[in-house]
């Protein structure tokens, strides 16, 4: 058999079993939401139940504090991505195509806190956010992290790689800086601000900790912080976590599957010189 075979056998055969290893905990936890209370955790391990429960999912999609949770949760992520997008794009724009005082320092500043760890400053932040009256509001959850110094650098790089030659001909044209911006780099900014948004949609979806800091409204109740009253409240109800845990996880996978194509050319483009 030819070599060229086996080395397409052998790709084909990894791409498997990753696809497999990437899959298979998605799968046990759908499953999963189908077992008893004490049948999720058995030993030995069990991946099928004994016998199919719908109940879990039916008393999770019936409860109002779900339903709410997730569409209260999903309106931030919503608005959270957009206002992340619109600052630190134009962030980006500023630092790779324009030239000011003191530009070197600022952006070593504003990218700073890509080396420090966020529980280092979960403190001094939530004091900031008590002493501004953030404490319960949407406010709280959205503003404190919008500007991203990862995603600057990641926007920043791809502007940096923008033909200047486009933006000289646009700016004889008779365009200044706004209209380069808003007419020649956003409409080429699709694959960048895919990858940016669905980065900034996860980062507010998946939040846990500063949600449970900062929010004790229930109606401003956040997906997990839902998701971790069955570790407490509601005293380990692991099927009816497991059944929750994969219906907030459909809004995420379906984005990924919507924008898949986005996403690979985003992070080819992110590697160009």
């Amino acid at each position: 058999m030819p070599v060229g075979t086996f080395r397409r056998a052998g790709s084909a055969l990894l791409v498997v079993l990753i696809a497999v290893s990437i899959l298979f905990p998605l799968a046990w936890m759908a499953i999963a939401g189908f077992k008893g209370k004490d049948e999720v955790l058995r030993s030995p391990f069990q991946f099928f139940p004994d016998m199919w429960r719908w109940s879990n999912y039916t008393a999770i999609l019936k409860d109002h504090t779900f339903t709410r949770a997730m569409i209260v949760t999903f309106v931030g992520a919503l608005i959270f991505t957009v206002l992340s997008l619109v600052v630190n794009s134009m962030a980006a724009y500023a630092f790779a195509r324009l030239e000011f005082r003191g530009k070197r320092f600022w952006w070593v500043y504003c990218i700073m806190p890509m080396f420090i760890p966020t529980m280092a400053i979960l403190l001094t932040s939530f004091v900031v956010v008590s002493k501004l009256g953030m404490l319960n509001t949407m406010a709280v959850l959205i503003i404190p992290g919008v500007a991203s110094a990862a995603q600057m650098f990641f926007l920043r790089q791809y502007y940096l790689n923008f033909p200047i030659a486009v933006e000289e001909a646009a700016m004889i044209d008779g365009a200044n800086r706004w209209q380069v911006f808003l007419r020649v780099f956003l409409p080429q900014s699709a694959a960048p601000f895919v990858v940016v948004g669905i980065a900034s949609y996860l980062a507010y979806w998946n939040a846990y900790v500063w949600p449970i800091l900062t929010i004790t409204d229930p109606s401003l109740t956040q997906i997990m912080q839902f998701l971790g009253t069955f570790r407490s409240d509601r005293g380990n109800d692991w099927g009816m976590l497991m059944a929750g845990s994969t219906l907030a996880s459909m809004p995420t996978v379906l984005l990924l599957l919507i924008f898949q194509r986005y996403i690979v050319n985003g992070v080819r483009i992110s590697g160009m010189k």
